[in-house]
């Protein structure tokens, strides 16, 4: 049993200065830090609640967009009727995560900030992990890789990031308002995620004392028309082995505007643009999706246990851009 300092924050001040002190974790809703504590992965001294602190309000923007407080909710976010009607893939998406119980205990800030299901990393006592522990080694490269990356990994590290929601905030280009020691600032949700290189412990581009404060979605004519689908090894709670976020705006039959993310493929939410830029301008034929596909897929290196990916990546990604599209093309 490893004794543990628990405490509320005071304040932002508070947090941040807490965040950076060696020991301290900050803690949400705690659905995926206390599960690693109690598999030994994570070993903080102390925990810093800061889910009275931060905000939990979902609120539109003046000029268009809507911002999400790092302490709202899953479950709230899912339901509120501006995401619903506005950005209907991350209603989906966070309905396809987790179950009931969990979505209403999890926050927006801590799914951001949720950690691989990697069962190398999860089992601190017999198994080699860099992301674990540095220098140890990988023991998924040469194991069982069926749920691992096909693109963005490395020698390092080839674990798959876990979330369902932040592959629709992938899409959605969100952007992520911190506080620090230096003052606020707002990091674009592609420039948040690290991929593994030779440090696969290094995760987000977070210094240790930031702490995740809102989320910002722009406004976007696109989002509109969008959803999300996800492929997994049982219907009930489980991760994706490949999910897709994806918007589609055609008009006068051709491709105006698209978004494609997909989940369980990549270290981190990994954006499509590949795809994307093959289909912008386009007409959403049959053809020229799968064509989109395969430029995406060219740029993919799967592991012996995990090829199968690439077709269910092209049949998951063909299927949902054709239902957005409606109708045969």
């Amino acid at each position: 049993m490893n004794p543990i300092t628990y405490r509320r924050a005071s304040s932002v001040a508070d947090a941040v200065a807490t965040a950076g002190t060696d020991g301290w974790r900050l803690l949400g809703g705690g659905t995926n830090l206390v599960d690693l504590m109690r598999k030994g992965v994570e070993t903080p001294s102390g925990l810093l609640d800061v889910t009275g602190l931060l905000p939990d309000t979902i609120s539109p923007l003046p000029g268009g967009g809507l911002t999400i407080g790092a302490a709202a909710r899953n479950s709230a976010i899912a339901a509120h009727p501006l995401v619903r009607r506005d950005y209907p893939m991350l209603s989906r998406a966070i309905l396809a995560g987790a179950s009931a119980q969990i979505r209403n205990m999890a926050t927006a800030g801590g799914n951001l900030m949720q950690r691989t299901r990697c069962a190398y990393f999860a089992d601190a006592a017999g198994s080699r992990c860099n992301k674990r522990e540095p220098g140890s080694g990988c023991d998924a490269i040469g194991g069982f890789n069926r749920y691992h990356s096909i693109f963005g990994a490395s020698a390092s590290c080839v674990a798959a990031h876990p979330s369902d929601m932040c592959v629709a905030l992938a899409a959605l280009d969100a952007r992520i308002t911190v506080s620090g020691a230096g003052g606020d600032r707002t990091i674009p949700i592609g420039e948040f995620y690290r991929l593994p290189g030779d440090r696969p412990d290094l995760e987000t581009a977070l210094t240790p004392d930031e702490v995740i404060v809102s989320i910002e979605l722009p406004p976007s004519t696109v989002a509109a028309t969008s959803a999300y689908r996800k492929v997994r090894d049982r219907a009930s709670y489980a991760f994706a082995l490949v999910s897709v976020a994806a918007a589609l705006d055609v008009r006068d039959g051709v491709v105006h505007d698209v978004r494609i993310a997909l989940g369980g493929v990549a270290p981190r939410p990994w954006r499509a643009g590949h795809a994307e830029e093959a289909l912008r301008g386009a007409r959403p034929t049959d053809e020229a999706i799968a064509t989109a596909v395969s430029a995406e897929l060219a740029h993919a290196t799967p592991l012996p246990g995990n090829t199968f990916k690439l077709e269910l990546v092209r049949r998951t990604v063909s299927a949902l851009l054709a239902d957005l599209r409606g109708g045969p093309a």
